[in-house]
């Protein structure tokens, strides 16, 4: 008997508790039991939606470079300022990490996924990383942002986004829009001349 396709919505509700189990206790700590409990179901119901524990890293990263790959082609199909483009990214991305997936979709141990996966997770991140650096390269190129290497700014701004879920507190003194805002403001502000 062929299996329905599985809902959408739930397999996004077990990203979303697995992000939280690896962001507590590492990918390599945390159990399949464990992401199961968390939304009261059992080992064998997640695996309808997943194969296993690799399985969920591999879409926790897809889903996290799909959203941000889609947001691109949009921000790239607009009539907009190189700096409006590059803000709106930011935001998008520091919501992302803060908001969708609990502080963990980009920073999980990538490196804890067989080489076919890894390879595949690296292509997708490495078109979004080049999308940031032909925006910098246009904002230099019209006078808007200062010279220098889009590819050295473009890794210090996404290594500065994703070292937010090393410090953040979901319970603490800052909302993921005071970060988001804030962020926006030094990365892209600091590009400007």
């Amino acid at each position: 008997m062929a299996r329905q396709p599985a809902s959408s919505d739930r397999r996004i509700e077990i990203l979303k508790s697995a992000a939280a189990a690896f962001r507590r206790r590492g990918y390599h700590g945390a159990s399949v039991d464990e992401i199961a409990s968390a939304l009261e179901m059992t080992k064998g119901n997640l695996y309808y939606y997943f194969k296993n524990k690799e399985d969920i890293l591999f879409a926790c990263h897809e889903y996290s470079l799909d959203k941000l790959l889609a947001l691109m082609e949009d921000v790239q199909a607009e009539v907009a300022s190189p700096e409006e483009k590059l803000r709106r990214l930011m935001l998008a991305f520091v919501h992302l990490i803060l908001d969708d997936l609990h502080g963990t979709a980009l920073t999980l141990d990538p490196e804890a996924l067989s080489p076919p996966l890894l390879k595949r997770i690296i292509a997708k991140r490495d078109q979004f990383d080049h999308g940031i650096r032909a925006i910098i390269q246009h904002g230099i190129d019209q006078g808007v942002f200062r010279p220098g290497d889009p590819k050295m700014i473009e890794f210090a701004m996404m290594g500065a986004v994703n070292w937010i879920p090393k410090w953040f507190d979901p319970r603490g003194e800052w909302t993921s829009d005071q970060i988001s805002d804030a962020f926006a403001d030094y990365l892209v502000g600091g590009l400007k001349k």
